[in-house]
């Protein structure tokens, strides 16, 4: 896949089959629909292309507006490559581009970038206030050329449809099993390793305290995780807490990651966790004593459970 800022930039000349969104999570229903733009490219002899935004629109059109996001660009940008589309293709969303209206949009997608099929989501609006749905951007496309495929929508094998809400909403109720099966992997975050009180380290659970690199991302709900750590490469299982540590003290919400046969000084270090599942939610408990057979408890089942590439240097 190549990423391009500029219809310039593509020099071959091909027509595209393309589809436009903010696509946060590349999750299921995304991929879905690229597998659809993909096909229907195929079919055409067209190239296929992802219009994306590097910045999510509302914050543009609501400078006070703070998104919950499933994905930092880079990531989006990763998980776009995955799919086997030919070009992601970044548009920089200005006020000027939200002034657009349907037909406007569709206008320049075909005369700048040579936009001759357009693939939208089954459910999808564009276009100065979304005033405008489906049928008249089939019309609007008729009068520049442009053919425009709805595309058909995605349900899991239990008909429960997929949407970055709704991911939203599972990792902050702590589903986080869930999530993952929308979004096909395991929801991570990234971040280094900053300091702590070091209670957990007299406890025998000494823990690397994560400090987020994108406040935006969402945090799953307080409570106790089984994770897939990644540090310096190698992976390891991990027990995470997310809250406000209620044993001591009700503290300012910590991120805090203890790996499992793993012994060392991590401060300044990058570190990647993968949650895997949710194992229980926070509470007090009334003594450091019992928090601690509480915690033992939680690494048996963390050692336990199948989590895979643990122990294997796989990535920097």
């Amino acid at each position: 896949m190549r990423t391009i800022y500029d219809a310039a930039e593509r020099g071959d000349g091909r027509k595209l089959a393309a589809t436009v969104g903010f696509f946060d999570g590349v999750h299921a229903g995304h991929r879905s629909l690229i597998a659809q733009l993909r096909e229907v490219a195929a079919e055409r002899g067209l190239a296929s292309a992802v219009f994306t935004f590097p910045v999510h629109p509302r914050r543009v059109l609501q400078a006070d507006f703070r998104p919950q996001l499933l994905d930092t660009f880079e990531e989006k940008l990763a998980r776009i490559g995955e799919t086997g589309v030919d070009y992601c293709a970044v548009l920089d969303f200005t006020p000027a581009l939200a002034r657009l209206t349907a037909r406007e949009f569709i206008e320049r997608l075909a005369a700048e970038w040579g936009v001759s099929t357009l693939v939208v989501g089954y459910d999808h609006r564009f276009g100065r206030d979304r005033a405008e749905g489906f049928e008249a951007y089939v019309a609007h496309g008729r009068t520049v050329g442009m053919e425009v495929v709805r595309g058909v929508p995605y349900l899991l094998e239990d008909g429960t449809a997929v949407s970055s809400s709704r991911i939203r909403a599972l990792l902050t109720e702590c589903r986080v099993e869930e999530a993952a099966r929308m979004l096909t992997v395991p929801y991570r975050l990234r971040g280094h390793v900053v300091g702590g009180q070091q209670i957990g380290r007299t406890m025998g659970f000494p823990t690397a305290n994560l400090s987020v690199d994108e406040p935006l991302k969402v945090l799953p709900g307080d409570g106790v995780y089984a994770v897939r750590a990644w540090l310096r490469g190698t992976a390891y299982r991990g027990m995470l807490s997310i809250g406000n540590r209620p044993t001591i003290g009700n503290r300012p919400t910590a991120v805090e990651v203890h790996l499992l046969g793993f012994s060392g000084d991590v401060y300044g270090e990058a570190l990647e966790v993968e949650f895997i599942r949710h194992l229980r939610n926070n509470r007090r408990f009334d003594s450091l004593d019992a928090l601690r057979e509480q915690l033992e408890r939680d690494r048996e089942t963390v050692a336990g459970l199948p989590i895979d590439g643990v122990g294997e240097a796989e990535r920097c």
